[in-house]
């Protein structure tokens, strides 16, 4: 039998760590957040699951608003909400104190409550006896009860698409949820696979691989994608940057759990230094070079089937960098946002990865 680490599991019935639980509509709190990229999981559940975001809350202070009404919780619960959503990150996923009077507010008007951060509710006294009183819910996404095995290393059958980074935060969440989308309308037999929070509130499951021990990430990344049909394509959220000199141990350990067959290089090219520290962004050829050379590990087959740029900030000619990349690297080119993915599913068909 494999090693296993079990986490401990809060008996408390106001205690949930099941996304599928979530219940829309959602008002999303936006906090004290100053930038775009701390509203990661706000705008992703606003772009993913538009159905179900109602609302928005942000304190007096917030820099950021995104495209909901901006309401108090008296008029999110009027409005219908049922969750309330931590829609921001921060470094360390820590529960910010100042956020804690709209988290107690949010409880008492009977809201539950969905966290993505590394801190948990259920380990806030007050949090707890509101949720028991009210009889919501608590909801500590990036966290698990479920048994994770040590990895094995062994082949499963099935097929295996892997988003990997040059950095964090530039799209590989975004990316396989586009390359799902895009599969699914051509019929083609595919599950996303969700590693960190934003990505297992919009789908509804997944593991937080940053939460995990890191001698289990590679075993938790093995049961995330577990053997299925011969044709089955696991589409599965990378995580960090295999070069990052702060989040490299989850990124590597996911590639070898994951086996994947196929792997999609994700790019901000207005990026100088990778997110959170002073060293350079590195090159896309360096990390296509490093993620095929460590990727052979479990799965000798593993290649690159193409590049996902996130323009968003880029001022300069987006048809000529894709250009000079396809020419690079031989694969197709896309920003999934303006282009979608299909021209990367149709060279995945041409070299015999995909079939329809």
């Amino acid at each position: 039998m494999p090693t296993r680490v079990k986490y401990s599991k809060n008996r408390n019935t106001s205690i949930v760590k099941d996304a599928r639980t979530m219940k829309p509509p959602f008002v999303l709190f936006l906090a004290d957040i100053q930038d775009t990229l701390a509203a990661k999981s706000a705008t992703g559940l606003l772009y993913w699951r538009p159905e179900d975001c109602i609302a928005q809350v942000r304190m007096p202070d917030c820099g950021v608003s995104i495209e909901l009404p901006a309401v108090d919780l008296a008029e999110a619960a009027r409005l219908g909400a049922k969750t309330f959503v931590i829609g921001v990150t921060n470094s360390g996923g820590i529960l910010n104190p100042r956020w804690h009077s709209y988290i107690l507010s949010a409880i008492n008007y009977r809201l539950d409550i969905a966290s993505g951060t590394h801190d948990r509710l259920s380990d806030v006294p007050e949090f707890v006896a509101a949720a028991n009183r009210t009889g919501v819910r608590l909801l500590d996404l990036r966290h698990t009860d479920t048994p994770i095995p040590k990895a094995t290393g062994l082949k499963r059958q099935g097929q295996r698409l892997l988003t990997i980074g040059t950095d964090c935060a530039c799209g590989k969440k975004f990316t396989a949820l586009a390359i799902t989308r895009d599969m699914k309308a051509r019929g083609i037999d595919c599950t996303f696979r969700g590693t960190g929070q934003t990505g297992i509130m919009i789908s509804g499951e997944g593991f937080a691989l940053d939460t995990i021990i890191g001698d289990y990430i590679a075993g938790a990344a093995e049961l995330l994608s577990p053997s299925n049909k011969p044709n089955h394509w696991d589409v599965i959220e990378g995580q960090g940057s295999i070069l990052h000199p702060s989040h490299a141990g989850v990124p590597l350990s996911l590639l070898h759990g994951s086996q994947p067959d196929a792997f999609v290089l994700c790019h901000e090219p207005t990026r100088l230094h990778m997110l959170g520290v002073t060293y350079p962004i590195p090159s896309v050829a360096a990390v296509r070079e490093v993620t095929e050379r460590m990727g052979r590990l479990t799965n000798p087959n593993i290649r690159c089937v193409g590049i996902s740029l996130n323009t968003s900030a880029f001022q300069r000619d987006i048809f000529q960098l894709k250009q000079q990349l396809r020419k690079e690297h031989n694969v197709p080119v896309v920003d999934p946002v303006i282009d979608g993915t299909n021209e990367i599913i149709d060279y995945m068909h041409s070299i015999g990865l995909l079939t329809e």
